[in-house]
């Protein structure tokens, strides 16, 4: 049966692939389209397979908030390039796994893979020629503000008790500058102070000094990186002269908890190196 162009520019149409995939496609199946539909999905999982190790550093970050402010879904979607990352099909799909979270409340990855997700994810890897992750979700309870950058790279949830909206948003948007990592040292898991304690100690022997001297030189770069990290301890981005600790206790507030994302963060980029992938090539053949 002789693949008419209509048939190919429906086919299009239904999938967002390319006309000579589709038609393809639709040779195989004998003109039957959704044979040719079901026969391009099993072709996009075997390429959604071949791109999968391949890192995917980029992406956007999505929120959703109830209507009555009870809670707040905050979302992670990696692709390889920000080319793709501001292609709608992306966006799409970034939308898409954000209102599934908020609707079911499921933060489990796998779950949401498991749920229909996977195909819809091996067809947008088809699609924009790129892998894609659904990387992590999360959901604060009551958060008093959120915040997205602009550019959708980082988003912020935090749950402030006290004080005012404005006060809310103005937190959200620092710990979006700052990166955080508590709220204050004490909520520093020990393990994670014993070994800067450790590496500043090492680097402070190497100095000279006196034990007693080399105690004091790591006990202050220790409470200066517990500084650095606490929320409540790094000056305030709209003025550097007031702690957000202090910040919020003249406000009557504090921050129960709080989620930041950027996109990437903590994933290895690769760094091509195009002429070792040549002479690896030449010397197979």
């Amino acid at each position: 049966m002789a693949v008419t162009a209509a048939q190919v520019k429906e086919l299009r149409e239904r999938t967002g692939l390319g006309m000579m995939d589709c038609k393809k496609a639709l040779t195989e199946a004998d003109g039957d389209i959704e044979l040719a539909i079901e026969t391009l999905r099993k072709s996009s999982g075997m390429k959604a397979a071949k791109k999968a190790g391949r890192t995917a550093s980029d992406g956007l970050v999505r929120l959703r908030r109830s209507d009555s402010g009870d809670f707040s879904v905050l979302v992670e979607i990696n692709c390889e390039t920000d080319f793709a990352a501001r292609d709608e099909n992306f966006a799409s799909f970034v939308d898409e796994v954000a209102d599934a979270v908020f609707e079911t409340r499921e933060t489990d990855i796998a779950k949401l893979l498991e749920s229909g997700f996977e195909a819809r994810r091996e067809a947008l890897v088809q699609k924009i020629g790129e892998n894609v992750s659904i990387r992590r979700a999360a959901i604060v309870e009551n958060p008093a503000a959120d915040y997205v950058h602009t550019n959708g790279k980082i988003g912020v949830l935090v749950a402030v008790e006290g004080g005012d909206g404005e006060l809310a948003k103005d937190v959200a948007m620092h710990i979006a500058a700052t990166n955080p990592m508590v709220v204050s040292p004490d909520d520093v898991p020990a393990e994670v102070v014993a070994k800067e304690r450790e590496i500043y100690a090492a680097q402070a022997a190497d100095s000279g000094k006196p034990d007693d001297i080399v105690e004091k030189m790591v006990e202050g770069r220790v409470r200066k990186y517990l500084a650095e990290i606490s929320l409540t301890e790094q000056p305030f981005v709209k003025d550097s002269g007031t702690k957000v600790g202090k910040l919020l206790k003249s406000a009557g507030a504090s921050v129960a908890s709080f989620v930041r994302y950027e996109v990437g963060e903590g994933i290895e980029k690769e760094e091509a190196d195009f002429a070792a992938e040549v002479a690896a090539q030449m010397n197979q053949d």
